[in-house]
C-alpha cells in the first residue's frame, strides 16, 4: 500500500505513515494494516520495539480520512461509520495495551485518528513544531480513539478545556497534559530512530531528550480549572459570562464555533471517567456509544459539511450552547446495548 510502509529494520519494526500532500491522514485501510502489522510482531522474537513515524513536515497524522463516511452517512448508510470506528477503537486499544515498546515521531500536527495511534505507546515523542489537538467538537464528534482518556488524566480540568476548545497544544503543552513524553529535536531524529532498530531498546531517548520551556497550559491552569470545575456545558457557559479576562473570551469564542451537543457529550464523558477512575476501554466504549449516533442523532454530517465539503464554516447544529438537554445527552451517551463496542475481533 502506497499510503504506508511497514516493514521491519534491524530489532524495529517500522510503520511509516506516506501520505505527506494528505497530511498522512490515516484511511480504513491504513487502520487495518498497522493492526496486522502489530498482531504480527507481538510474537515475534526478532521484533523487539515498535516506531511509529510519518513523511514530510507538516504533519505526523492530521486526523481519519473522513470522505468516505460523510458518502456512505449522507446516503443514509450509517453502518459503514459504526464499522470504521469499532475497528479504529479496537487498533486504539492494542496499541495501548501492546507488551513491547512503540516509539512514536510526531512532528507536526497531530490530531483526532493520528492521537489515536501516535498517543497511546509507551515512547511519544515531539519535537519544535509538534501540534496536537483534539477538534472533533468542531465537527460534531466528541474526542474518541482514546483521546478521552488522555483528557481525562490531564492535569486538573485542562482536559476538558482541551476536549470543549480544540486548543492546539505546541510540544511543552503536549507533556504536560500528557499527550507526550520526550522532546527531542527534529534534526536528530535519524539519528535516534536508527540507534532504536540497531539496538533493540529505547535507552537512547533518556539521552536525546531535551527539556521544554514551560508549558502556557501550565500557567493558565489555574484560570482554566476555575472555569471548567463543572458537570455540564451550561455551567462553563455561566462561568464564562461572569469572567471578562482575555483567556475567557478566547474560550467564549472556541466554543461558539463547535457544536453544542458534541461539547455537552464530550464534558459528560470526561468527567465520568475522572469521576469513575475509567479503564482505557471503558473510556473506548464511552467515545463509541457517541460516535455510533453521530450521524443519525447528532451533529457529525453538518459538522463535515460545513468544514470540509462546503467550507462555509457555517454549520447550522441542532442546538445552541445553552438549549443543549439531559434527554439529548441521554440519547447519545446511554448503552447501545447488544451494538456496545467490542474490544475482540468478530
Amino acid at each position: 500500500m502506497s499510503d504506508i510502509s511497514i516493514r521491519s529494520q534491524g530489532r524495529a519494526g517500522r510503520i511509516t505513515l506516506s501520505r505527506p500532500k494528505a497530511l498522512n491522514a490515516l484511511s480504513y485501510d491504513m487502520c487495518l494494516a498497522i493492526e496486522a502489522a502489530i498482531d504480527t510482531w507481538r510474537t515475534d522474537d526478532a521484533i523487539e520495539v515498535i516506531i511509529l513515524d510519518a513523511q514530510g513536515d507538516k504533519a505526523f497524522c492530521a486526523g481519519g480520512d473522513i470522505a468516505e463516511l460523510y458518502e456512505t452517512g449522507t446516503q443514509g448508510n450509517y453502518a459503514y461509520g459504526q464499522k470504521f470506528w469499532a475497528d479504529e477503537y479496537r487498533l486504539n486499544n492494542k496499541l495501548r495495551s501492546f507488551p513491547k515498546p512503540i516509539v512514536s515521531f510526531m512532528q507536526g500536527f497531530t490530531m483526532g485518528g493520528g492521537v489515536g495511534i501516535g498517543c497511546h505507546g509507551s515512547h511519544r515523542i515531539v519535537c519544535e513544531n509538534s501540534q496536537i489537538a483534539m477538534p472533533e467538537c468542531g465537527i460534531g464528534l466528541v474526542p474518541d480513539v482514546g483521546g478521552s482518556y488522555i483528557l481525562a488524566k490531564a492535569p486538573g480540568y485542562v482536559g476538558a478545556y482541551l476536549g470543549l476548545t480544540a486548543y492546539r497544544m505546541n510540544a511543552a503543552d503536549a507533556i504536560f497534559a500528557g499527550f507526550a513524553d520526550h522532546y527531542i529535536p527534529r534534526d536528530q531524529w535519524d539519528t535516534c530512530i536508527a540507534s532504536i532498530c540497531d539496538s533493540g531498546d529505547t535507552l537512547v531517548l533518556n539521552t536525546m531528550s531535551e527539556r521544554t520551556p514551560t508549558s502556557a497550559l501550565a500557567n493558565r491552569q489555574k484560570e482554566i480549572d476555575a472555569i471548567f470545575c463543572v458537570n455540564t456545558l451550561l455551567e462553563v457557559i455561566e462561568k464564562l459570562e461572569q469572567k471578562e479576562t482575555k483567556l475567557a473570551q478566547e474560550i467564549a469564542k472556541s466554543l461558539q464555533r463547535n457544536s453544542p451537543l458534541a461539547m455537552a457529550a464530550a464534558l459528560a464523558i470526561i468527567s465520568k471517567q475522572q469521576a469513575e477512575n475509567s479503564s482505557f476501554e471503558d473510556a473506548l466504549k464511552m467515545e463509541y456509544r457517541f460516535t455510533y449516533r453521530a450521524m443519525e442523532h447528532g451533529d457529525f454530517l453538518e459538522g463535515i459539511r460545513a468544514a470540509i465539503i462546503d467550507k462555509d464554516r457555517a454549520p447550522k447544529w441542532r442546538q445552541t450552547l445553552k438549549t443543549v438537554s439531559q434527554a439529548d445527552l441521554t440519547l447519545m451517551t446511554s448503552p447501545l446495548g447488544h451494538a456496545d463496542l467490542s474490544l475482540t475481533e468478530d
